[in-house]
């Protein structure tokens, strides 16, 4: 069995680097794939991003309001399976869980055994930004994790993060003391050891989460093990994430702090041999996936990394981290838990059903049949066609003045009364028995014209088809046509539209001249700013090469305040060719609030 974590930074950005979420589940050749800062919200759970033929999945969303919050983090479990029902596959879960606490609605709202001592609300809290799916599968309870981030100066997040982990080991301790066997895999946002860090200072084991987390390995008396550490004990460099504003992959200048912990007892029977753990006897490997780093080591070395947003690298800032299992038996039969994403109503709902396809078809046909022929008959039969489109009489304007009906009416949209009159008209002859035969319209000058047979108003149609205007004609562009060949209205008609147009045209070739010389004056306005910010920007004192400007986004006395800084990415002080460390406040002062 093999079990893969990777932070994806975005399910949606990695399905569509792949091409589709089967290709990406794939390409990992897993049985248990968990993602975490999936980024999804819960009313965003498509079919794309949570189906694939093969696997079960199961997505835990943020919850919370909080500003900066919603579509946030996120963490989802696939589960790599030959049938989701009446399965024996260790792969698929027994049972599910959104979150760890259990008040989540998916877990029906009880607060879990060995979190009694914690409120509701301090627990609803922990559990409402998505951060854990937990899945049973007989043998071990695999934990889902991705750990809070907190700065160094973000008191509330820091005591957020605390508490987190806190009820975490008190719900993995009340599992432990029942017997079972736990893996927690994720992004915990914690590098334990100096070892794990590229720039680790001298305090830098005196952090209080990398305290905790070394409280919890075996080798502080605790009940877990860091696999990856128990293979790689001295490996150095090693590491799963790398900043994504810095170029820092390009150096291999990283952090790991995707982990995978296993703790409970082994499955064999043979508990009296020295050095016999679940790590020794049944984890063949566990390693860090490097040909998903979005810097490759085959890549042509490009120092200058030009401040970041014009250089972006595909993929996720964190690279994934697996573990092949072994000797894992197969389990009693079980079908897919209900937590499983085949189940969400926002998934089903948008399943089309057989009659909702026949029904489109039937409306599709109707469509058609509404739509108006070139010639109506001058038989009564007409009548249950024209009741039929009645509604569509608008749309099919256009059509009726092709076939001849209208063509030898004059038509006028100038005004609105005649355009009310219009309206009244196909009104009436929506429920006349003969249309094409004794149809009527309104002139403007509220004149009637009588009506005549359907083979009488074709040839009149065809006579005066050069000095009449159709209703099309209003909306197309006309055709030079001899003014001789117009009536008297017709000349007043087409002189008033012939000024009207000239108005507009007029109108139009002053505004696009005024855009014009507006692009030419603000892109001169650009290139001056650029020769201005070029003779300003200084040289870094490493590499003698012009630095980048930056602007602090981060609160306090400084928001706002541009700077500048050697535009290579960054890497360790020892290479040469990496960021040289230059700084130089702009001289623009910051902003003031």
């Amino acid at each position: 069995m093999k079990i893969v974590t990777y932070n994806v930074n975005g399910l949606r950005q990695r399905v569509s680097q792949f091409g589709s979420l089967r290709k990406l589940l794939d390409s990992f050749d897993a049985d248990i794939i968990c993602f975490q800062e999936t980024k999804l919200r819960r009313q965003e759970l498509k079919s794309d991003l949570v189906m694939a033929d093969g696997y079960e999945s199961f997505f835990s969303c943020t919850r919370t309001s909080d500003k900066g919050r919603t579509g946030y983090s996120g963490v989802a479990t696939f589960c790599r399976v030959k049938s989701a029902f009446s399965s024996t596959e260790v792969a698929l879960p027994v049972a599910a869980e959104e979150g760890f606490t259990g008040l989540l609605e998916t877990s029906g709202s009880k607060i879990m055994e060995g979190l009694e001592d914690f409120s509701k609300d301090e627990l609803l809290k922990i559990d409402s930004e998505g951060r854990c799916v937990i899945t049973d599968h007989g043998h071990f309870i695999l934990f889902n994790v991705y750990g809070p981030r907190a700065d160094s100066e973000d008191t509330v997040r820091i005591q957020f993060k605390l508490q987190f982990f806190h009820v975490l080991q008190e719900r993995w301790e009340f599992l432990l003391c029942q017997g079972r066997r736990i893996f927690v895999v994720g992004d915990l946002n914690i590098a334990p050891a100096a070892i794990d860090r590229c720039d680790a200072g001298p305090d830098f084991a005196k952090n209080e989460f990398r305290i905790w987390f070394r409280s919890m390995l075996v080798e502080s008396g605790g009940s877990f093990f860091d696999v990856f550490r128990s293979k790689h004990p001295e490996r150095r460099e090693a590491y799963t994430c790398w900043p994504s504003n810095t170029g820092a992959e390009q150096f291999n200048y990283g952090t790991r702090i995707d982990h995978i912990l296993c703790a409970g007892p082994c499955l064999n029977q043979k508990h009296d041999l020295q050095s016999h753990n679940f790590v020794t006897c049944h984890v063949n490997e566990c390693d860090i996936l490097i040909d998903y780093k979005r810097w490759k080591p085959g890549n042509a070395p490009s120092y200058r990394w030009k401040g970041g947003m014009s250089t972006r690298l595909e993929g996720s800032d964190h690279a994934p981290v697996y573990m092949c299992l072994g000797e894992v038996p197969e389990i009693p039969q079980h079908s897919t838990p209900s937590l499983a994403s085949r189940y969400l109503p926002i998934i089903h709902g948008v399943q089309q059903t057989l009659a909702s396809v026949l029904m489109k078809r039937e409306v599709a046909k109707q469509g058609k049949s509404c739509k108006f022929s070139g010639s109506l008959p001058a038989e009564s039969d007409s009548t249950g066609d024209t009741e039929d489109c009645s509604e569509n009489v608008d749309r099919s304007l256009n059509n009726y003045c092709d076939s001849g009906i209208l063509q030898g009416v004059y038509c006028s949209s100038s005004n609105q009364e005649s355009e009310g009159e219009f309206t009244k008209t196909i009104e009436n002859c929506r429920d006349s028995a003969n249309v094409a035969s004794h149809s009527t319209i309104t002139q403007g000058s509220s004149k009637h014209i009588s009506p005549f047979p359907v083979d009488r108003a074709r040839k009149k149609a065809k006579k005066s088809q050069v000095g009449q205007l159709s209703l099309k004609s209003f909306f197309h562009k006309r055709s030079n046509v001899s003014h001789d060949d117009y009536s008297c209205s017709v000349h007043e008609l087409h002189g008033a539209n012939s000024s009207v147009c000239s108005c507009n045209q007029d109108e139009k070739k002053g505004k696009r001249f005024l855009d014009k010389e507006r692009n030419n004056v603000a892109l001169l306005e650009w290139r001056r700013i650029q020769q201005l910010m070029e003779t300003s920007i200084p040289l870094c004192k490493g590499h003698k090469e012009p630095c980048v400007a930056r602007v602090v986004k981060k609160p306090g006395p400084t928001f706002g305040r541009r700077f500048f800084v050697c535009a290579r990415a960054e890497g360790p002080a020892s290479n040469p060719e990496a960021n040289c460390g230059y700084f130089k406040w702009a001289f623009s002062k910051s902003k003031q609030k």
